[in-house]
């Protein structure tokens, strides 16, 4: 199968391009290369003759056109997407023109595509967002987001991830194109740009810098490697039901001040201090505007129709991401200097 993979120079749309290759597929990687991509990503399958590279940018509806004509892909993975809840706070402009416009154009260029080629059943359209969607839940273990809750997205950034759900659906309904969608829990793991939590906790404790926690770190979040979302996104691809919406999850909730200490932890062991723990860095921090309480979902759906479930524990995960920032210093310091890293954004209210 060939597969269009936009925003395949990022984090997790790399790792995806990455899983595909190494399971035969051939990939068409469309990134427009802004702040957060970094073609390191992808650099051990670069050379691969199942693989190519198209620099254009989804805002582009001509580029779109030209790369579905040149390469004729069997399915689309649409991953390419502004995704930082604090850069959205800022600069929610940026949000609205990639992932909704940026969402629209794809859509009709696939569509046209789609046609051109007569319409095939074996098409598919796979839109890959995230759970923030639905909003913020109470602290209730018993309670999680389904693909039957209602959304509630509470950002900027969640507004537009919305919005281009909507779209998809709407696409989908009324064009007939063939789709399925993915809804993600917070991903971390190796390539990780180093603005998310994961990574800037690791590379400040590094440095001997504050870890910063914002408000009082209660926040839960459910923990997804981004090496098993790759691998549940290819799954539905295949198998999922033309349609249909599946939610991807870790099934691994933590409080953000958990998750912190348990990188402290990890370091500790790994690359211990002359005195004293990393847990000593902690600092908290004023809370973002519009903090989503808890985030969880319910994994039932793909876990019973498609045999899906996260092979990866947390503890695991993190233990896997640390040691592979402390192998990979040169992949992360070429990345420092880009705009916004290692400056605390999101704070306007």
């Amino acid at each position: 199968m060939k597969l269009l993979v936009t925003g395949g120079a990022g984090f997790i749309g790399s790792a995806v391009v990455r899983q595909a290759i190494a399971g035969g597929h051939e990939v068409v990687n469309l990134d427009a290369l802004t702040y957060a991509a970094c073609l390191d990503n992808v650099a051990s399958v670069a050379d691969d003759p199942k693989y190519a590279f198209v620099k254009a940018d989804i805002r582009d509806r001509a580029a779109l056109d030209e790369a579905f004509a040149d390469h004729k892909p069997d399915a689309v993975m649409h991953l390419a997407a502004e995704s930082h809840v604090d850069r959205s706070i800022d600069a929610p402009g940026d949000f609205i023109e990639t992932n909704i416009t940026g969402t629209y154009n794809m859509l009709e260029a696939a569509r046209g595509y789609w046609a051109s080629m007569g319409n095939p059943d074996s098409f598919r359209f796979h839109h890959i967002s995230t759970d923030e969607v639905f909003g913020s839940l109470p602290a209730d273990p018993d309670i999680q987001f389904t693909e039957m809750t209602a959304y509630d997205p509470r950002s900027p950034y969640s507004a537009s991830k919305a919005a281009s759900d909507h779209l998809v659906r709407a696409w989908s309904e009324t064009y007939g194109l063939p789709v399925v969608m993915t809804n993600c829990s917070n991903n971390y793991g190796p390539y990780h740009f180093p603005e998310k939590l994961v990574p800037v906790i690791i590379l400040n404790a590094l440095a001997g810098k504050p870890l910063p926690i914002y408000g009082d770190g209660s926040n839960i979040r459910d923990w997804l490697y981004v090496e098993d979302h790759a691998e549940a996104l290819l799954v539905v691809l295949q198998k999922g039901e033309l349609g249909r919406s599946y939610n991807i999850g870790g099934e691994n909730e933590r409080t953000n001040l958990e998750l912190v200490q348990t990188l402290c932890s990890i370091l500790d062991d790994i690359r211990p201090l002359a005195e004293g723990s990393y847990a000593d860095l902690i600092t908290y921090v004023a809370d973002r505007p519009g903090h989503d309480a808890r985030y969880a979902i319910d994994p039932k759906r793909i876990s019973t129709e498609l045999g899906w479930r996260p092979s990866v524990t947390v503890e695991e995960g993190l233990r896997r991401t640390v040691q592979w920032y402390l192998d990979n210093p040169d992949w992360w310091r070429a990345l420092q200097n880009r705009d916004g890293v290692g400056t605390r954004l999101g704070v306007k209210a």
